[in-house]
């Protein structure tokens, strides 16, 4: 299993792990080839995938403004789980952040996932309570796919 970061090449592979995860938000917009692209020339060195025998089986989608880094999209195929590569994974992005002097990382996660809030609470993450998270749709047209079983 290798960790390493992404390219826009891998997009096709981390597309078919992103379907079959059951939860899992796609954006039609933000999360087309097209928007990924632009999101790793933008972001280059930050965004990782874990990979075994040809096959993308972990993803980390992850960016700065240059003050403070973001995850998105972080996941392992469900047959992988439970052997620490989303943790090597996260610790690449963040090595990644602090070579381009960033201090702080944040993500969000749906308070319904319960797996994913109690793994960010194991790792050591702070989980905050006091601000309010705002969005304010700029296109309508980038609408949320969530897969189910």
């Amino acid at each position: 299993m290798q960790i390493r970061a992404m390219k826009a090449e891998d997009y096709p592979k981390m597309y078919k792990l992103w379907n079959s995860i059951e939860g899992f938000g796609i954006r039609a917009i933000d999360d087309s080839e097209e928007g990924i692209t632009r999101f790793l020339k933008r972001n280059p060195t930050t965004s990782v995938v874990a990979e075994e025998d040809g096959k993308i089986i972990g993803t980390i989608l992850c960016g700065h403004d240059g003050r403070t880094g973001c995850f998105y999209h972080v996941c392992v195929q469900r047959d992988y789980r439970k052997h620490g590569i989303a943790t090597k994974m996260v610790q690449y992005s963040l090595n990644a952040l602090k070579k381009e002097k960033i201090s702080k990382a944040s993500l969000v996660a749906f308070s319904e996932n319960k797996i994913g809030n109690a793994y960010w609470h194991e790792l050591g993450w702070i989980e905050r309570n006091d601000l309010n998270c705002y969005d304010y749709i700029l296109n309508e047209n980038n609408l949320v796919h969530f897969n189910s079983d």
